[in-house]
């Protein structure tokens, strides 16, 4: 039984490590796009990679809170305020 347990806490560190680096660069690719709506995808793929890590904290209510408002409505504000503004300036 130890052996199976030591192998999953392996794996979860593992996992773990994936997805905090997953973030950290989505979060990097974020500031380094030049293009606004790029970075808005990036940042909405750290807030996916933020719920990835809140549900293997073992925290699923706070994963679907960051995934609906971190990956999906944080975003989808900023592309609309992104459209408002371009359109603006197009005239």
């Amino acid at each position: 039984m130890g052996g199976i347990s030591k192998k999953m806490s392996n794996l979860v560190v593992v996992l773990n490590v994936i997805v905090v680096l997953g973030m950290v660069i989505s979060a990097i690719l974020a500031c380094a796009f030049k293009k606004e709506l790029s970075s808005v995808i990036a940042l909405g793929v750290t807030g996916l990679f933020a719920a990835a890590e809140f549900l293997i904290l073992h925290a699923p209510d706070v994963a679907i809170s960051e995934a609906a408002v971190g990956a999906a409505l944080t975003p989808l504000v900023f592309i609309v305020a992104l459209r408002k503004v371009n359109g603006r300036y197009k005239r």
